[in-house]
């Protein structure tokens, strides 16, 4: 029975209109009209069952929209990020997908899955070339979780490269069920030079994620059907940002993909696939 039910869910995804599902979603996730949004919100924090005891304001029908409500900012401290030299934390709340090294360019999925680096990042083996034979970790984030993503490693920004393509949901059981999930769906990839060299980070869209914004771009959402590559490097003022320090956010739940090179840094041994990370906790080291 489980199985028939994950095979029909996958199949309603590819016959739902996906892109027009989530624009419908992002409105009226966006709305400020108090019965729209606090209806929405309360459904929520019951559904999820939403800590609202971290959030900086605890009170979710504060909140001037639902986006502003999943986007919510935590108090601080809440989350302390490990300062251990050579230390690569999480970027997010979440749990582990998938782990491990990459290997002859294609990245572990689930359950005998993979797909191609270079097709991750937008189709450019010159993007891809610096990440062979290097290390991934695949977070997913629930809708529970907290939606803002944070830098794992002192990092300088070089270029972003906005991929277009499918948004199906990208939990565990569409994981194991289509076929090159994460490179075939909507995302951005963010460049940056690290003191591990080139890191790779890869905001994933998914089924009625309403958008992805960035610190330095603000919301990333271009309508052409061909990636759309941004260089920072020659701005007056390079975006430089610290170990813990926000990057982007997503407006409805994800997955980030981290990409390191090889023989930079490896993860901690504790983690598995599905094992439960917070932002801030110390997922990898860096090699001697």
């Amino acid at each position: 029975m489980k199985d028939l039910k994950t095979r029909l869910f996958i199949l309603l995804q590819h016959l739902l209109p996906q892109h027009l599902l989530s624009r419908l979603v992002g409105r009226l996730a966006a709305s400020h009209t108090p019965m729209i949004k606090n209806l929405f919100i309360n459904w929520f924090v019951r559904q999820y069952q939403i800590d609202m005891s971290q959030a900086l304001e605890e009170r979710p029908t504060a909140y001037r929209s639902f986006n502003a409500f999943f986007t919510r900012e935590l108090k601080p401290g809440i989350r302390p990020i490990d300062t251990t030299p050579g230390s690569v934390v999480s970027p997010a709340d979440g749990a582990i997908s998938q782990l491990g090294q990459i290997d002859y360019g294609r990245i572990f999925q689930a359950k005998g899955r993979s797909y191609s680096l270079t097709a991750l990042l937008g189709g450019d083996n010159k993007a891809a070339a610096p990440f062979l034979n290097g290390r991934f970790a695949t977070i997913y984030l629930s809708p529970r979780d907290y939606h803002r993503v944070h830098m794992p490693i002192d990092g300088t920004l070089t270029r972003t490269v906005y991929v277009p393509g499918d948004l199906f949901s990208v939990n565990q059981a569409t994981a194991e069920g289509v076929e090159h999930l994460f490179a075939r769906n909507e995302r951005l990839v963010a460049f940056f030079d690290t003191p591990l060299g080139p890191m790779a980070m890869v905001m994933v869209g998914a089924m009625i994620v309403a958008g992805i914004e960035t610190v330095w771009s603000g919301v990333e959402a271009p309508r052409l059907r061909q990636p759309i590559t941004q260089h920072f490097n020659k701005l007056p003022a390079p975006v430089v940002l610290k170990k813990g320090d926000e990057m982007g956010r997503f407006y409805l739940g994800s997955t980030v993909i981290l990409l390191f090179g090889p023989d930079v840094m490896e993860w901690e041994t504790s983690l598995t696939a599905n094992s439960p990370v917070s932002l801030g906790n110390r997922i990898g080291m860096a090699e001697d």
